[in-house]
């Protein structure tokens, strides 16, 4: 699933293609909104709130399209007549202007709603790690709600802080030290796992290339995700990988049992 600062980009890319211009043609290619039509209306803004984009369209009424990429979603920006890069049967969502076409390919949510309606769909969402309101305060109180709760399901939990992917939670409890089952209330300084939180996904979201590590060569970006069975960047043990989450939500989870001990 995309992490935050990959939703944060494509929102400044759908921005940048879209805004202040007049949608000569929309497709919808999902059931619910098959008969709907915006051309006419003007783009006004996308921004994205975690791991959610919002692109806010002047119509007839102020509308709100609210996108949610999911495991495999993305959004191209093309030039008119430019060939897609994906099967079109994958397109969920076509928005043209005079000088560019934004395909939605692969789109887990794709729905309309009136602006005011907004809270309806993000109002849920804990303070947005990449938003002008970030909160760290209030990130750390929404965590200590479910002291019992391991950390790393708790860091996937966009109700507590929105915009964490099993990437980042991977790797944040390995750069703590933490097992990804250490309850909540074991974590000696949350606060400071909340600011790396913040970090990681600030330092990322003006790269193409994800890492934790500081390092952008190939297959050297992560200390532990995706590499179980390989040895410890740290130590050399072997890294385990299981699966954790809530039920019906688990996630792949890899960790280092020498660097982080359950605590």
């Amino acid at each position: 699933m995309p992490e935050g600062d990959t939703v944060w980009r494509a929102a400044r890319r759908l921005d940048r293609a879209l805004t202040g211009k007049v949608l000569t043609h929309t497709d919808f290619r999902v059931p619910q909104l098959a008969t709907w039509d915006l051309s006419g209306a003007t783009v006004v803004e996308t921004i994205s709130r975690g791991k959610h984009l919002l692109t806010r369209i002047q119509g007839d009424q102020p509308w709100t399209l609210h996108t949610h990429l999911k495991m495999e979603g993305s959004w191209r920006i093309l030039a008119p007549g430019q060939k897609w890069p994906r099967p079109g049967h994958t397109a969920r969502l076509v928005l043209e202007t005079a000088d560019a076409v934004a395909v939605g390919f692969q789109l887990g949510i794709v729905e309309v709603v009136a602006r005011e309606a907004e809270a309806e769909v993000v109002g849920h969402l804990g303070p947005d790690l990449l938003g002008p309101d970030w909160d760290a305060d209030e990130a750390v109180r929404r965590l200590r709600e479910q002291p019992e709760r391991p950390i790393k399901v708790a860091l996937l939990d966009q109700s507590r802080l929105a915009g964490i992917g099993n990437i980042y939670a991977d790797e944040l409890c390995f750069v703590a030290g933490l097992a990804p089952t250490t309850p909540v209330a074991h974590v000696p300084d949350l606060r400071r796992m909340v600011g790396r939180a913040h970090q990681m996904l600030d330092l990322n979201r003006r790269r193409d290339v994800q890492s934790t590590t500081g390092d952008l060569a190939r297959g050297r970006t992560f200390w532990v995700h995706g590499r179980g069975g390989h040895p410890c960047r740290r130590c050399g043990t072997t890294l385990v990988e299981s699966m954790l989450g809530d039920p019906g939500r688990e996630r792949v989870t890899s960790h280092c049992p020498t660097c982080q001990p359950l605590r």
